[in-house]
């Protein structure tokens, strides 16, 4: 029985690269995979090649990575192994597993990409709805004799806050116009 280091030396060197390539790109894409997932995202280690020009394609992806390198070796490595059976010219299954490689680059670039528009910081801040139109919720009494409540719809959530005015009393369901914050949980209202 041949053992796995026999099997591999009797390969010849094409398919020895393509499944070097392969195992090896894999085992560091598991451990990567593996410390994204357990948040020590290896992200720090990305070359940056000393300020010079890395070609970033905007949302912190950067062309030349160390990611991007085991991403091209991973879909290099196993296009090559797979599709040796298929394509007997090694020189156009060299092409074919390049190309392949560089498709497994791009759709890391996809993903990460569209993973990056589902980021969203839900922190809300009261003095985002200056200026915003609002419904009173609560009877709002005239001249800061008292506070009624308002209900402040902002990036798909509702907020209600205290509320005041300067003017006349406001009913329940009117619409106002938000002036000012008076303090971290009472706005200045009018009509």
């Amino acid at each position: 029985m041949q053992t796995y280091l026999d099997m591999y030396q009797a390969m010849d060197t094409w398919m020895q690269v393509f499944w070097g390539c392969a195992i090896i790109g894999s085992v560091i894409f598991i451990i990567q995979m593996i410390l994204t997932l357990v948040g020590m995202d290896s992200s720090d280690l990305d070359v940056d090649f000393d300020g010079a020009d890395t070609m970033d394609l905007g949302g912190g992806i950067s062309l030349f990575s160390i990611k991007n390198f085991v991403n091209f070796i991973v879909g290099f490595g196993w296009a090559g192994v797979c599709f040796s059976p298929a394509i007997e010219n090694k020189w156009l299954l060299t092409l074919v597993a390049i190309v392949v490689g560089i498709a497994f680059v791009l759709m890391f670039f996809f993903i990460k990409k569209q993973t990056k528009k589902l980021e969203h910081n839900g922190a809300f801040h009261i003095e985002d709805c200056v200026g915003k139109t609002v419904d009173v919720y609560l009877r709002i009494p005239a001249s800061k004799n008292g506070k009624g409540k308002v209900q402040v719809s902002l990036n798909g959530s509702v907020h209600e806050f205290e509320a005041m005015t300067e003017g006349e009393g406001i009913n329940s369901g009117m619409k106002v116009k938000v002036l000012q914050v008076i303090d971290g949980s009472t706005v200045l209202v009018a009509l």
